[in-house]
């Protein structure tokens, strides 16, 4: 199994915080962002990881190199970070995760270990994690049937019908995630849609009848550092946890 992090975006939201440091390096507490996913993943015993990088790109390589000297890390580069989204991020991994399950993480999110261990050890072949609580506008929201199996995924996706949350935290098992990878595929080079969010293409494996499930995962810590007030959330949750040790 191999992870993929997807830390190649801008982070505008949070400047002047990320105007010198990408978003996956900001601190929260003693150590940053990724800092803390990578050490989920070796806690997992995971440690083929893949990072696709893109903003301040040299800052993210130079940290991981440096702290994780051992790991065995291959980079990707987005050099058109400032005009895509994550769907061509994650197209740019399609060779280097071919004939493996993959694991997928959004790079700005804090989140417990034991998260990763609950989609593993699911039981579904794909499936992502799923959060609960009252949704927005903004949320990448899950409609699911009553045996978590999803329906629809997207911004779209009405509140009053959404299960929850997707949080950025995906497992795919080799054989859909190739489909995904054809999926992905066209819409980049065919259909030049660039600039979407990869759920979209989630949404056509879907569509085709490759099934993903939602594992509820509310009972864990979980936050997406979008604003300063998230990443002021989050330092609060992991002073809490150091202080419960």
């Amino acid at each position: 199994m191999k992870a993929v992090i997807l830390a190649a975006g801008i982070a505008s939201r949070l400047r002047p915080l990320t105007d010198n440091t990408p978003k996956c390096l900001l601190k929260v507490g003693t150590k940053n962002i990724l800092e803390l996913t990578i050490e989920n993943l070796l806690a997992n015993n995971i440690s083929e990881i893949i990072i696709v990088t893109g903003y301040l790109e040299n800052l993210i390589k130079s940290f991981v190199k440096e702290k994780f000297p051992q790991l065995n890390v291959t980079f990707f580069y987005n050099e058109l970070y400032a005009s895509t989204n994550n769907i061509y991020s994650l197209w740019l991994t399609k060779d280097a995760v071919h004939g493996n399950d993959m694991l997928l993480f959004d790079s700005d999110i804090i989140f417990d270990k034991q998260i990763i261990a609950e989609l593993i050890n699911s039981g579904f072949k794909n499936c992502l994690a799923l959060k609960k609580h009252d949704v927005g506008a903004e949320e990448i929201k899950v409609k699911a049937d009553e045996e978590g199996k999803i329906i629809e995924i997207s911004k779209e996706v009405k509140p009053s019908e959404a299960a929850g949350e997707s949080i950025g935290i995906e497992l795919f098992e080799k054989k859909s995630l190739a489909k995904l990878f054809k999926i992905i595929d066209r819409k980049i080079t065919v259909e030049n849609k660039v600039n979407i969010f990869y759920e979209a293409a989630f949404q056509d494996l879907i569509n085709n009848k490759d099934d993903i499930y939602a594992v509820d995962i509310s009972r864990y810590y979980c936050i997406e550092i979008d604003t300063a007030s998230d990443l002021e959330n989050a330092v609060g949750v992991m002073n809490n946890k150091i202080e419960r040790r």
